[in-house]
């Protein structure tokens, strides 16, 4: 790629937290940012809060739709032409209740979109690294550290972020002919709505409750922008950026 030609990324889970954070460091690193979500209206806040609007294009995706997410980056496609960054982050848990208590359709929730999910954005921005010129591209999967270490009564989560580790491997194997690269990062307890509990407690392996360690979401979308300013001939397979103090190191 020419040092005039645009950067294209794509986000998915782009309406809050890890992903908000991370698109927007990709639009002031110079991207143009595709931000795919089920809300549009958190969509349109993470555009709102980007000096470089002109650069954001608000796609409102079901990730667990196949139809959709064809839809999704046939427009990235459309309007930029190529793409050259996907960050897979949109995901799920399900409630924290022993695995005997757990429903059929809340398992199948969080397959569909951690994994499921993952594997239809995957195809799609696949089949325009492949054929774009250059060719070539980078996926970014954030696996969590539950790819590493379950929590308690997180049997669905932990499964999927498991098998992320997998699928990240795969697509690094059959991509290296293409010029495709793929990687993933493992995310300790990053700042957002979605981990304010910890500071009150939450279970832990032992089955008492403690607070734990958070750190700036920020962190998270430096060590992203990091790997996608890599060339492709380097990658990233895995890095783990984790609040220090969190209990993911040793015996629980």
């Amino acid at each position: 790629m020419n040092a005039q030609q645009v950067r294209v990324a794509a986000v998915t889970g782009a309406g809050s937290g890890v992903g908000r954070h991370c698109a927007l460091a990709l639009l002031g690193d110079g991207y143009t940012v595709a931000l795919l979500g089920r809300r549009a209206t958190a969509l349109e806040e993470t555009a709102s809060r980007a000096a470089q609007r002109d650069r954001c294009l608000v796609i409102p995706t079901d990730v667990t739709r196949e139809e959709a997410v064809h839809e999704a980056f046939d427009r990235i496609k459309g309007h930029s032409g190529r793409l050259d960054v996907l960050f897979n982050n949109a995901g799920r848990g399900a409630p924290p209740v022993p695995l005997e208590d757990l429903a059929l359709a809340q398992w199948q929730k969080v397959v569909d979109v951690n994994l499921t999910g993952m594997f239809l954005c995957t195809r799609e921005a696949l089949r325009i690294m492949k054929s774009q010129k250059p060719r070539g591209g980078r996926i970014i999967n954030n696996a969590s550290v539950s790819a590493q270490t379950p929590r308690p009564h997180s049997a669905p989560y932990t499964a999927t972020k498991h098998a992320v580790t997998g699928f990240t491997k795969s697509v690094a194997l059959d991509g290296r002919p293409f010029n495709i690269c793929c990687g993933q990062i493992d995310i300790g307890n990053a700042r957002t709505p979605m981990t304010a509990r910890m500071a009150e407690g939450v279970l832990q392996a032992n089955l008492t409750i403690a607070p734990e360690a958070t750190i700036d979401v920020d962190h998270i979308a430096r060590a992203v922008l990091y790997m996608a300013s890599l060339p492709l001939d380097a990658n990233v397979l895995t890095i783990t950026v984790m609040a220090t103090q969190m209990p993911l190191v040793g015996r629980g």
